[in-house]
Order: structure tokens, then C-alpha cells, then sequence
């Protein structure tokens, strides 16, 4: 997430979703996927990361695919929240974390990587 708003705010010009999330970019689907496989990679190094588990469970080529395909994933849970929140008529799911958009829009992009990241990892 932090990866894909940060270069989205920074490059973004061509709108990835609008009628579901219209503040989404193609540029910051892209950074938020390179930001993945980055933070992935910074992280093969340290014994007990998710990075360091994916790169000696399958290898630093695949490690880096399925950083890849987990961050695509993670713009899949958060375009799916935002499209709930359209549907409900709701700019936020909750008001407990005032200016977030809401609970859920702190895990929408964790709710589908999660499961998907523990059974890669084997842990």
C-alpha cells in the first residue's frame, strides 16, 4: 500500500479504476507491485522475515513472482473493499480510525495476501 500511494501520488496520471476507486493509478498498481517484490527482497537477508522464508523455501526467482502476484492480489482486496463501500453508499466502513476510510481499509489488502503468503511459506 505504501509502495502503490506513494508512487501514485507522486506519477500517477492514468486512472486504474475510477468508477470503483478513483483515486487508484495504473503507475501506483505498478509501485505498489515493485514495492513488494522490493521489500521482499531487502528483507531475504534477515532469518525469520517472510522475505528470508519465501527466498529458502522456493528460490529468489519465484520469491520475487510471488511478491509480485501477492502485491497484484493486495490491489485486488483493496479495489474489492472500495467496490463494498460504493455499493453500500459509504465513503468509510467505520469511523473508528477517523480520516482511513475505516477498519477495514487498514486489512483490505492484507485479508487476501495473508492466507495465500502462510501456505507459500509452509509456516
Amino acid at each position: 500500500d505504501i509502495g502503490a500511494y506513494t508512487i501514485g501520488r507522486l506519477f500517477g496520471k492514468h486512472k486504474f479504476s475510477p468508477k470503483i476507486s478513483p483515486g487508484k493509478t495504473w503507475e501506483g498498481a505498478v509501485g505498489g507491485v515493485a514495492g513488494a517484490c522490493l521489500w521482499v527482497l531487502a528483507c531475504a537477508g534477515w532469518q525469520g522475515t517472510f522475505g528470508h522464508a519465501l527466498v529458502d523455501q522456493w528460490g529468489w526467482a519465484f520469491a520475487v513472482a510471488f511478491a509480485a502476484a501477492l502485491g497484484a492480489l493486495s490491489i485486488v482486496g483493496d479495489l474489492f473493499e472500495s467496490l463494498l463501500k460504493r455499493r453500500a453508499g459509504r465513503k468509510d466502513s467505520s469511523s473508528l480510525l477517523p480520516g482511513h476510510g475505516g477498519v477495514f481499509d487498514r486489512i483490505d489488502a492484507l485479508l487476501p495476501v495473508a492466507p495465500l503468503a502462510f501456505l507459500l511459506t509452509g509456516f
